[in-house]
């Protein structure tokens, strides 16, 4: 018999760890390639784990809701073939490479035996200093490196879960520490999410329902302040002509329908004019992590969907620039279906570069959305209505009913400028009025 390790995937940049939601199979079990064993949750997505091979599930590392680093063993499996090699996880990152480029190969999973103590003792974050707070092994390891005491690291607001240190607040408290004040002894003051939960005021007709968060919205919630504790936002609006291309959809979309099969939405349209701006400003396609800008090649563009449960998420249409219309169509409508059904797949939320959200769909004609962190910038599409226009004519000015809407972008006034955020906006806008009415499908 083969003992094979199943071990916590990795689910995307920047996810270190992920939480066991439920065990599917209890030991003893008989599992088969490729069959769920549990589902996990990470701060993007939840999802299944399948067995990496067939086999009897023998033992379970780890208990539900427990938080475990990527890449830790959670199970074993016994397979019948003694000389079994151990497949990876899905979407764990492949076998990282020498400096001659050659792939370092694994070693027998019998090479490495663990105990359930040693697993555990890798796996669960260590609990130090006179705060009884959290910390991870990576961001021990980083404190040590760069110096930080243990007093000092009790005082870094943490953005994580239950308001722990993440890796990022780690690098970016390095980053800014040459400039910061000396410390005191007064800690400094943790996000709004990070903080203690109060017992409910009292209301004195006690005509009141409390409700309690949802893990997904607890989780937005620690993404929304922890965008605003990293980014200072700044918005633009802009207001556009879209007539000719409202002319335009209503023109084909019957016959689109029937020769794709698809129904064309205002997305797949506004998504190709924000494509084509980013290759005209392709510093709005950055992320930053500590003082180095980093330049992303692809243009992967996030588009914000409402669930049932009224969350939201934000799967990712890869490599945007490279598809016409019908393929940001097809590709628009089946993950937007898949977001409503709960069947996306981790690396479909992963790997985003650009954010759009349209507020329009809720009758809004405007808004001020919160940046996707690491990304640097987002967009909202407002509502299109009817409205009076002056147009500029040849034989002069005139007043006409013209479709009209409002574009808004929120930028990280860090690396973003007025000017850059200001120019990209306006050139989507101008994309938008050009639209060919005689266009062909």
């Amino acid at each position: 018999m083969a003992r094979v390790e199943l071990v916590m995937p990795k689910m995307g940049e920047s996810i270190m760890e992920a939480t066991i939601l439920s065990w599917r199979k209890k030991p003893g079990d008989r599992v088969e390639l490729d069959e769920p064993v549990l589902d996990i949750a990470t701060d993007k997505v939840d999802s299944e784990v399948p067995s990496p091979t067939e086999g009897v599930l023998t033992e379970i590392l780890f208990k539900e809701n427990d938080v475990v680093p990527i890449n830790t063993v959670i199970a074993i499996i016994e397979t019948e073939a003694a000389d079994a090699q151990p497949k990876a996880s899905p979407a764990v990152s492949q076998s990282a490479s020498n400096g001659n480029g050659a792939q370092q190969v694994p070693e027998p999973v019998a090479a490495m035996p663990r105990t359930q103590e040693a697993v555990a003792l890798t796996a669960t974050p260590a609990k130090t200093g006179a705060t009884g707070r959290f910390y991870s092994p990576l961001v021990r390891t980083i404190a040590k490196q760069e110096g930080v005491s243990q007093a000092e690291l009790d005082t870094i607001a943490g953005s994580g879960m239950e308001g722990r240190v993440t890796k990022k607040d780690m690098l970016a408290y390095v980053a800014n520490r040459s400039a910061a004040p000396a410390i005191t002894t007064a800690p400094q003051t943790p996000p709004p999410m990070a903080q203690p939960v109060s017992s409910p005021t009292a209301s004195s007709s006690g005509n009141v329902e409390i409700v309690e968060m949802d893990r997904m919205r607890r989780l937005i919630a620690d993404h929304m302040v922890m965008s605003k504790h990293t980014s200072p936002h700044v918005t633009s609006f802009v207001e556009a002509d879209v007539t000719n291309l409202v002319n335009w959809r209503n023109k084909i979309k019957d016959k689109f329908k029937k020769t794709y099969g698809e129904n064309i939405t205002f997305t797949p349209i506004f998504i190709e004019a924000v494509a084509r701006a980013i290759r005209d400003f392709p510093m709005i396609n950055i992320s930053v992590e500590g003082t180095q800008i980093i330049v992303k090649k692809d243009i992967n563009i996030g588009m914000a969907a409402a669930l049932p449960s009224g969350n939201l998420i934000v799967p990712v249409v890869r490599n945007a620039d490279h598809l016409n219309l019908v393929g940001l169509t097809k590709q628009v409508n089946d993950l937007a279906n898949r977001a409503r059904q709960n069947q996306l797949k981790p690396d479909e939320i992963q790997g985003g570069t650009f954010t759009l959200t349209n507020v329009g769909t809720f009758g809004n004609v405007m808004g001020t959305p919160i940046i996707n962190q690491p990304q640097v910038a987002i967009m909202a599409t407002g509502a299109i209505r009817k409205k009076p226009a002056v147009l500029e004519t040849e034989y002069g000015d005139v007043i006409a009913v013209r479709q009209m809407m409002f574009l808004s972008m929120s930028y990280d006034h860090r690396v973003v400028d007025g000017m850059l955020g200001g120019s990209f906006i306006r050139r989507v806008a101008d994309y938008l009025e050009q639209f060919d009415v005689n266009r062909a499908i």
